[in-house]
């Protein structure tokens, strides 16, 4: 058992946060920007201690955690005023979801090692569900020494876990991750656009073409919902957009041509401008609507 400290209680980092207690059986300090996010853990997590700021919650931990929204998100946890850079001790290691730029992820890396302590780039894949049922991959940059200590811990939440290598590592992967998601969220919302015009049984449709070459995780997860027009969960079209101008802007500069990224990214400014902000990234379907709704919405 360990002395950890979390930061960032949303959607994904309160389960994961809740299962290094229920599942690793660690002493974990919270530290969220909302104050009443960290209180309510506390309540629904025994053991579980919350903290006025990043830097007392990280005082004391051998490995600190965050999953919070963006590069500044992370800049402000760790380096910024009474960030958890401050109070880790030489040899303790900070363990970071946010799925941000390789970029910040370099830089953090190099300013813990100023201070004698280790920063793994860690993004994840599996979303909500993955993250609420404890099953999601996990791809790392950063030093092998500390992944290695780290990594029974990150296994309390997640079930495929793999340093991919030096800083940056982490970050570049989860790019590589969201534009292969991007098209296939894109192919299945057209596929199904098209069965629907053509009258035929969807959910037919799907449990055949499903066992074949067409077969996806965004299908067997998603198809239902995406003919149904639910889209009130899972991982918000906002979250999609920032990581495809992530991938966007990385593209440029190491000369990657993302023709298909590009184009569905704008796709998901339409969803947004239809008030799909907070909708699952399946909702891209209803760009084939004349009137977009969303089950138990009004339209």
């Amino acid at each position: 058992m360990a002395k950890t400290a979390w930061i960032g209680l949303g959607v994904m980092g309160a389960p994961m946060a809740g299962f290094l207690i229920s599942r690793g059986h660690h002493d974990v300090s919270v530290y969220n920007r909302t104050a009443r996010k960290a209180d309510t853990w506390v309540a629904q997590n025994t053991g579980g201690i919350a903290a006025p700021s990043p830097a007392k919650a990280a005082r004391d931990a051998k490995f600190v955690f965050s999953c919070v929204g963006n590069d500044d998100d992370l800049r402000s946890v760790t380096i910024g005023p009474d960030g958890a850079f401050s109070t880790m001790e030489p040899g303790s290691i900070f363990i970071d979801h946010t799925t941000a730029s390789a970029d910040v992820a370099r830089e953090l890396a190099e300013a813990a090692s100023k201070r004698g302590i280790a920063f793994l780039d860690c993004p994840v894949s599996g979303g909500q569900a993955g993250a609420e049922a404890g099953t999601l991959t996990v791809m790392a940059g950063g030093d092998e020494t500390a992944f290695n200590a780290a990594q029974p811990l990150i296994g309390c939440y997640a079930t495929s876990i793999r340093r991919i290598g030096p800083s940056g590592a982490g970050q570049l992967t989860k790019m590589v991750n969201q534009i292969a998601v991007a098209g296939v969220v894109q192919g299945l919302a057209e596929a199904i656009h098209f069965a629907e015009r053509a009258g035929l049984d969807i959910e037919a449709v799907i449990a055949t073409i499903s066992k074949g070459a067409a077969q996806s995780w965004q299908m067997d997860n998603r198809s239902k919902t995406m003919h149904a027009r639910s889209f009130e969960f899972g991982f918000a079209v906002d979250w999609m957009r920032k990581d495809l101008g992530i991938c966007q802007r990385e593209a440029e500069r190491n000369g990657a041509s993302l023709p298909v990224t590009t184009l569905i990214d704008t796709y998901y400014a339409d969803v947004q401008s239809a008030g799909g902000s907070r909708w699952d990234t399946s909702s891209l379907i209803v760009r084939f609507d004349a009137a977009p709704k969303v089950a138990g919405k009004p339209g």
